[in-house]
């Protein structure tokens, strides 16, 4: 029989390895965490966000990740971009998107919670996330310096990033922003040549039909069209439009 003393050596050996592995695990855990709040932080003061107020943007961070996508695929495309400033885009445009994409983008501070809700609701019933929530601001955010990841974190970053675009944009330069930098269907970036290349007319051109047929196809340009629209689409484009008809007779 060993005697008690051995019997305590051996334990207290085999408890140290196990006491070092909890130790290596707390570190590790510890500088994971670390990078992450390190990897959201830089957001705060990187990009200079308010030289966006004078300069417009080249190749966003979404545009190269498309690219990537196209490498990938082993197809060569190329990007069709045609920067237009907001008043030689159409009205009913402007308020198509805004209705379709953000019906709270003039009043809200870059979030709207209650969407945020709404589509947290949503996903829940689903049980997946189906529903974004997000603001033109937020969106925005995403094309300009992010991916579509849903990962937590890149959430995070796309927050901090519309805070930071609605404290030194004007609501309208966040508008044309997005207007010129979305993406409309497969490699087509900016309403013009969504404009151009579905229906043959420049953005100033576009009509009320026109304008709610594009605005409607902006949460998912590769599926569905503008041109040869589904009969789900066709029939968001007519609610757009009537809401769009009633907020113009309201006006008038």
């Amino acid at each position: 029989m060993p005697s008690s003393k051995h019997s305590n050596t051996r334990q207290t050996t085999q408890r140290k390895p196990a006491g070092r592995a909890k130790r290596v695990a707390f570190w590790l855990l510890a500088l994971l965490l670390l990078a992450g709040v390190a990897d959201v932080g830089r957001y705060a003061v990187w990009p200079n966000v308010s030289r966006l107020a004078r300069e417009n943007p080249g190749k966003t961070a979404f545009m190269s990740w498309r690219e990537a996508q196209w490498a990938r695929e082993g197809r060569k495309k190329r990007i069709e971009q045609v920067w237009v400033p907001l008043n030689r885009i159409a009205k009913s445009a402007v308020l198509a998107v805004t209705i379709a994409e953000d019906d709270k983008f003039w009043q809200h501070g870059g979030f709207d919670f209650e969407g945020m809700q709404q589509a947290l609701k949503k996903d829940l019933e689903k049980g997946r996330i189906a529903a974004g929530g997000s603001t033109i601001t937020q969106q925005l955010a995403k094309n300009l310096w992010l991916t579509p990841s849903r990962n937590p974190l890149r959430k995070v970053k796309e927050a901090l990033l519309a805070w930071r675009l609605e404290e030194a944009l004007s609501k309208k330069r966040i508008l044309e922003l997005y207007l010129n930098v979305a993406e409309w269907g497969d490699g087509v970036f900016g309403i013009e040549a969504a404009s151009r290349a579905s229906f043959g007319v420049p953005a100033a051109a576009l009509s009320a039909e026109q304008a709610a047929r594009l605005a409607v196809v902006l949460p998912s340009p590769l599926k569905w069209s503008a041109v040869h629209p589904s009969r789900g689409v066709a029939l968001r484009a007519r609610i757009i439009l009537e809401r769009m008809q009633r907020r113009l007779g309201d006006d008038g």
